[in-house]
Parts: C-alpha cells; structure tokens; sequence
C-alpha cells in the first residue's frame, strides 16, 4: 500500500513543472468517439481528415493504461444527443444554427448510425480506447463536459483537484471543458502529444498557448510517464 506522500509527483510541464497528488487525479478522455476517429464515421463522411485524431489513438491508450496501472480514475467525455434530438437544444439557439451535424442529419438520413447518436455505432467510444469495468462515462451535449452534466459532482466525489486531458477536439471541446475546470479551481494538465485539433495546427498551437499562459499547464506522453514511474522506483 502506497502511504499518500509517496504518491505526490512532480511532472515537468510548461509554464513551470506541477506537482501533482496522484490520489487526487484523473484523466479525462474527450470525444474519442467512432464519428469522430473511424473510418466511415461522420467526420469521415463529410470529408474531414481524420489522420490527425487517429493519430492520437495510441498516446491516448498509452496514458490511459498508465492510468489504470497507477489507480488514477479516468472518466471518458461522450458528445451526443437523444435520438430525438430532444436534449440538442432550440433550432434557434447559436449553437443550432452553427451545427453542420444538423443539416447533416436531414441531408443524409441513411448516415444515422453514423452520427454522434446515442444507442448508435458513432457515439461509442472507439474499440481502441474502449472503457474498462471501473471507468465512468459522463454523456454531454454541449462542447464543454461541465454544461448539462454531472461531471463537477463526479470530480469532488473522486475527489479529484488534478485533471488531466487527452482527447478530441483540442481547440473545441477539449479547450472547453479546461477552461471551465481552471475556472471551478481544478489544475488542468494538456497532455500535448494525446490531443488532435480541428482545423490546422494554428489551432492547435494557439490552445497550448492558451493554457500554458492562464488555463493550466501543458506535459507531454513522456513526462508524465516519466513522472509516474518515479512512483515505482520509490517502491522498489
């Protein structure tokens, strides 16, 4: 049994390295959803390029198993909707009216399943990072995991004070919900290298900007294993 101390790390991060209460952490997995990252899901479909979240799959599962490994919870953020769409919002609200998933919807009615639609193939988490018995799914209709949802009650029942993100979209829900969570006086960690944006790399650069100035702190996959593993050689 690791006594708490032991479990404080200190992970080399930008603007300066945090430390960091392992009994107090966990790991927020953002939208890795098969509308999102597979081949014949909706970004797919629509033409976006997907390369870019896919190639995230790997750093995400290489956290997400260091995670499980160290007894850091982990909570996977599902984007979607009621297949009535009775929880999408007013079709006048901006948020409607910015949707291209809703005209989508009507233009392409054979592509159903392959919407962010809960109950079908694209809201579920990706087989890659499929959750384990354990882990909680908090579902979400708006960018941010704090609006509508019962995430905060979540962390402060874990009692979780360290979050740290990898996920999709980097400068759309990930940023979202961290910006949110700094503001509730949680310390988010961007894990840099297990994020993918939408759009071009500006945006991405322009999020790692955002936080490491005044949101939080911004490591990548190696410097928090590297943290984490400074755990396991105290105990040898």
């Amino acid at each position: 049994m690791i006594d708490r101390q032991s479990r404080m790390i200190t992970v080399k991060a930008d603007p300066q390295p945090i430390l960091v209460d392992l009994a107090r952490a966990a790991l927020l997995v953002v939208d890795m959803q098969n509308a999102f990252a597979h081949k014949g899901g909706y970004f797919d479909l629509v033409g976006l390029d997907i390369t870019p979240i896919r190639r995230i799959i790997e750093p995400c599962r290489t956290v997400i198993n260091a995670a499980h490994a160290t007894g850091i919870r982990i909570i996977y953020l599902q984007m979607g909707c009621s297949p009535d769409l009775s929880d999408k919002g007013p079709p006048d609200s901006p948020s409607s009216m910015k949707s291209r998933v809703l005209s989508m919807m009507k233009e392409h009615p054979e592509w159903k399943d392959k919407f962010y639609i809960y109950g079908t193939w694209g809201a579920e988490i990706i087989e890659e990072l499929e959750p384990h018995e354990g882990d909680i799914v908090v579902k979400k209709q708006k960018h941010d995991g704090f609006i509508g949802t019962n995430l905060d009650i979540i962390l402060r029942t874990l009692g979780a004070k360290y979050l740290f993100f990898v996920g999709a979209a980097t400068n759309i829900c990930v940023e979202s919900t961290l910006r949110h969570a700094f503001s509730l006086d949680y310390f988010p960690v961007l894990i840099s290298d297990a994020v993918s944006p939408m759009g071009s790399n500006i945006t991405q650069d322009a999020t790692i900007l955002n936080v490491q100035s005044t949101f939080g702190w911004v490591a990548n996959v190696e410097d928090l294993l590297c943290a984490i593993r400074s755990i396991e050689n105290e105990r040898r």
